[in-house]
């Protein structure tokens, strides 16, 4: 044990360096690190919610919604298949979880059958009297339901990201449910607008049917405007009677940037769509030449321009009396995508910069407390050999700080409370060994003979007592969540780095001074 390969030492000094290079970035500012070339570590180290403030929101996926909405589609598609056909029918809805609708005409409840069948082959078909009813299956709703909550967790972290904000957490949280903490939100209230529109956009064009007595003709819907301040002639917000039919649908936007109108210089969106979808659009404005052309964001009409000539290029642009602010986060809604169901706000927490620096200087001060404690009773107890245990703690305390910033975990108060621990478990190993050279120094052994069998007879110990710590430390962060996982990252990293440190790098001063002095006695 007090003999050490050339290979060894290189391996413990590049690893110690490396540390001192990944640690570096956090010692200087962002500005500066952004800079630096791709080649050199830039990587900080990630600080959490309760660090650095920001918002804690718990979200709810309305998976009942998007089934809703399925089944609605299904109604349109099934009332276009028995017009086609020229099948009479009657009581055509949505019932529990599918659609039912009745057959004038017995002779023709098959031919309605295979119409209903070739729109969807998932669907379970039954029929009684001529009342026929297509229900979607539990597999099916199991998969809408998943898919809702997968779809809307990319769909969130997409608009946070579009936002530009560093080091998001996103997760699945049960069936339906999302958990987001967004360090350094100064703006809550933006975010969580952002978070819950539903950014749904389509193009339509307008029913010129008139409205009498509310009613509303078939294959057409009233659609309030977007701007709550557009008011009709007679005071009353202003509707807009809009054709069902979607002409285009706003999936196929592959961009969307805020800007300003040539003419007056209000804010507007400017979109493009891709190949197919500029090609639907040209095609649809120049069918309809002269008639409004409404642009709907989750059902509520931005703008209803009148098409003045065909538009070709793929692209167009978006005004409704945005400010600069709503220009920029409408531009962001539609490059991030829309979400496939409403999101209602279950738990909201926001946790301000100032109790999070609060809790750094807390840790912080715990930190150096515990550090120097732990110094001094190595250098009173162990003389020599404490001050190289000391070295070692602080390389130990470089390594952490490093692999944190190499993987990007982030710290949080319960993280410090990690490595607070880990000062204390970093000399453990050393304590062991140093106590074992002071039994074989008493048994009469000479000074390399006794660091030989003192490394050789504690390096059992050393590794049952940390592997059976990383078990726990791997367990926390399997079944635990939030600051739990914080605390068991950085005590898993502490124990490697500290058994590290101790097993190789104390060991190597160690040899080093005993090769170097050739000393008679031990000071230990």
């Amino acid at each position: 044990m007090v003999y050490f390969a050339k290979w060894k030492m290189i391996l413990v000094l590049a690893i110690c360096a490396l540390g001192v290079v990944f640690l570096a970035p956090n010692l200087i500012s962002r500005q500066i690190t952004d800079n630096l070339p791709d080649w050199i570590p830039h990587q900080r180290i990630s600080l959490g919610l309760d660090l650095q403030g920001g918002s804690h929101l718990l979200l709810e996926v309305g998976v009942d919604e998007v089934i809703k909405e399925r089944l609605e589609a299904l109604v349109d598609s099934i009332r276009v298949e028995m017009r086609q056909a020229r099948i009479r029918y009657e009581g055509l809805g949505v019932v529990d979880n599918g659609v039912a609708v009745t057959v004038k005409d017995p002779a023709k409840v098959e031919t309605a059958r295979e119409k209903i069948r070739g729109l969807d082959s998932t669907l379970e078909l039954s029929e009684e009297g001529g009342r026929i009813t297509a229900r979607l299956t539990e597999k099916e709703l199991s998969n809408a339901r998943v898919g809702a909550v997968e779809q809307s967790l990319e769909i969130i972290r997409n608009r946070i990201d579009e936002m530009g904000t560093r080091e998001p957490t996103i997760q699945r949280q049960g069936e339906d449910r999302v958990l987001v903490q967004v360090p350094g939100v100064k703006d809550p209230e933006r975010l969580i607008e952002i978070l819950k529109t539903g950014a749904k956009m389509t193009f339509h064009l307008l029913d010129p049917s008139p409205v009498g007595g509310g009613r509303v003709p078939p294959g057409a819907m009233l659609l309030p405007a977007y701007n709550a301040d557009d008011a009709a002639g007679d005071g009353r917000p202003r509707t807009y009677l809009v054709k069902k039919k979607v002409e285009v649908s706003g999936e196929s936007l592959i961009d969307a940037q805020p800007g300003f109108d040539s003419r007056d210089g209000q804010p507007v969106v400017n979109f493009r769509f891709d190949t197919r979808g500029g090609k639907k659009f040209a095609d649809v404005t120049r069918a309809n030449v002269g008639k409004p052309f409404a642009i709907v964001l989750d059902k509520k009409v931005i703008t209803a321009p009148v098409i003045r000539e065909p538009i070709l290029g793929g692209s167009g642009q978006i005004s409704g009396g945005f400010t600069v602010q709503k220009a920029n986060d409408l531009a962001l809604l539609l490059r991030a995508g829309a979400l496939p169901a409403p999101i209602t706000v279950l738990e909201q927490r926001s946790v301000g910069p100032g109790l999070g620096a609060d809790s750094i200087a807390a840790g912080k001060i715990a930190s150096v407390v515990g550090l120097l404690a732990v110094i001094v009773f190595m250098v009173v107890t162990y003389g020599r050999f404490g001050i190289y245990a000391d070295v070692a703690l602080l390389v130990n305390m470089v390594l952490i700080g490093a692999s944190l910033s190499v993987l990007q975990a982030t710290l949080t108060l319960p993280g410090i409370a990690g490595i607070v621990l880990t000062i204390g478990m970093a000399v453990d190993a050393n304590v062991l060994v140093f106590e074992r050279i002071r039994e074989e120094i008493r048994q009469g052994r000479t000074p390399i003979s006794a660091v030989d069998a003192g490394y050789s007879r504690a390096i059992k110990t050393i590794v049952d007592a940390n592997v059976t710590t990383l078990i726990a430390a791997v367990l926390l962060f399997q079944f635990g969540s939030g600051p739990v996982r914080g605390f068991a990252v950085t005590l898993a990293i502490g124990i490697v780095t500290s058994m590290f440190t101790a097993i190789m790098l104390t060991r190597l001063m160690v040899v080093f001074w005993l090769r170097r002095a050739k000393p008679s006695t031990i000071p230990v």
